[in-house]
């Protein structure tokens, strides 16, 4: 019995060992522009932007492969401040600034076709086959996506309400 538990300390000692020294020398270093960009990011993993994540999305930034304007949920402010750390220019004129939406669903209207909810990137939507659905406000990003595919037009983008939770004190203007 000992000798068992001597020979399982010493085989775990032995590979923790080599799989520090391994993941040490064969490290694979990623881009760090492209870490700072993902930090700048949403993180809603929404795919607005035609990438399946805010981390491939950040990559094509980083690497001039996609437009500094390609986040839809960041808006204006987002773009600017993306341009402004790879230092080019870009054209903001249109992008627009939305306030924050979600999505609800007329219940009198939903037939439970389940299209909505096979949509949703962040499963935001329940239901069921022929079951009324409904959005779960928490996980909705704003996406759009099951608008576009709902055949009974139920499902629309309200602003999202102000509640204890979600209000934040506004910026203050600047006189000029």
């Amino acid at each position: 019995m000992i000798a068992a538990i001597f020979s399982l300390a010493i085989l775990g000692l032995f590979l923790g060992t080599s799989l520090g020294v391994a993941s040490r020398y064969l490290r694979v270093e990623g881009n760090p522009l492209a870490d700072e960009i993902e930090a700048m990011l949403p993180g809603s993993q929404c795919g607005q932007c035609g990438f399946p994540g805010c981390g491939p999305a950040a990559s094509a930034v980083a690497n001039n492969e996609a437009p500094v304007t390609l986040c839809p949920p960041g808006g204006k402010s987002l773009a600017g401040e993306l341009a402004a750390k790879l230092g080019v220019e870009a054209d903001l004129s249109d992008v627009e600034d939305k306030a924050p939406q979600m999505a609800t669903i007329n219940e009198a209207l939903c037939i439970g076709c389940t299209k909505c909810f096979k949509r949703c990137p962040t499963d935001a939507i329940l239901g069921g086959p022929k079951q009324i659905h409904a959005v779960i406000s928490d996980a909705c990003t704003g996406c759009e996506k099951c608008v576009d595919i709902c055949p009974t037009e139920c499902v629309s983008m309200k602003p999202i309400p102000v509640t204890l939770q979600n209000w934040h004190w506004p910026k203050p203007t600047l006189a000029a």
